[in-house]
């Protein structure tokens, strides 16, 4: 599980760093298409972030029904 949170965790950050660097370029030019791009990022940052919760919680859900007897 370590690994699987360290691959979601870069991912997160590239798509953030990613969306940072992009609204920073709408900011200085003001051209709306930068604003949808990081707009973007941001919706697959949270995708991953959700996703990574979701393996999180079931991993733990299920980890219990098979360790319950």
């Amino acid at each position: 599980m370590t690994i699987f949170r360290w691959i979601v965790g870069m991912l997160t950050l590239l798509v953030a760093a990613g969306g940072l660097i992009t609204f920073i370029v709408f900011i200085v030019s003001g051209t709306d298409e930068w604003l949808e791009l990081a707009r973007r990022f941001r919706r697959w940052m949270f995708a991953a972030v959700l996703f990574w919760f979701n393996v999180e919680v079931w991993g733990s859900v299920l980890g219990t029904l098979i360790h319950w007897a």
